[in-house]
């Protein structure tokens, strides 16, 4: 693989809550407490998990971490992060010490939310997504989950007064290394923001 060896940096998250399309805010909030990881390619931040209140916020959990996947050699970049807080919006949370993963292989992963700009609907959405999965000479088999109502599962995410258009997806078929790579390259953009981001399938349900 032409990548440095990725980890994952997980933080314990102290806090009661947060909006649920936070995306954005997270970047900005982590970007401002380290400004050395503004607009950095290799950088992914995956949104961080609650319970979703379904208006628009979700609550805090002792399992609700915030993950980082970065190259192993700019770990300092990110470790002074540790015990820090960081306001998201009108909102606070405080970092705890993070531990430090490798990543796992899994033949099948997620996204929560991948965004791919000048795609919208579903079928032109997911060819993008096929060319880019070609592109990185990755061979699975990709799809976008259905929603409770069995259509194409949409999502967005607010950044500024903006609101950007994506959908969930399923990579599944990987063999050990195409896994990894995806982990560590992503698909779409901004991944800085939690799109594109794949996680192992299990860790969603």
């Amino acid at each position: 693989m032409d990548v440095l060896p990725y980890v994952e940096m997980s933080f314990n998250v102290m806090g009661n809550t947060l909006p649920a399309d936070h995306g954005y805010g997270l970047y900005s909030a982590i970007a401002h407490l380290c400004p050395e990881l503004h607009q950095q390619d290799w950088l992914s931040i995956e949104t961080i998990k609650g319970i979703p209140d379904e208006r628009g916020k979700i609550y805090l959990t002792d399992k609700s971490r915030l993950r980082l996947r970065l190259p192993g050699d700019r770990v300092p970049l990110v470790y002074k992060m540790a015990g820090k807080p960081l306001k998201i919006g009108n909102y606070q949370i405080r970092l705890g010490i993070p531990q430090i993963f490798m990543l796992t292989p899994a033949h099948q992963l997620r996204s929560r939310l991948t965004v791919i700009k000048g795609f919208e609907e579903p079928q032109s959405f997911l060819e993008a997504a096929k060319r880019q999965l070609h592109q990185l000479e990755i061979e699975g088999k990709i799809s976008i989950p259905n929603n409770f109502l069995g259509q194409p599962e949409r999502k967005t995410i607010k950044i500024k007064r903006f609101t950007v258009v994506g959908f969930s997806l399923e990579v599944g078929n990987l063999n050990e290394e195409d896994s990894i790579k995806l982990q560590c390259e992503g698909l779409g953009g901004k991944r800085r923001m939690g799109c594109g981001v794949f996680i192992p399938y299990q860790e969603e349900v």
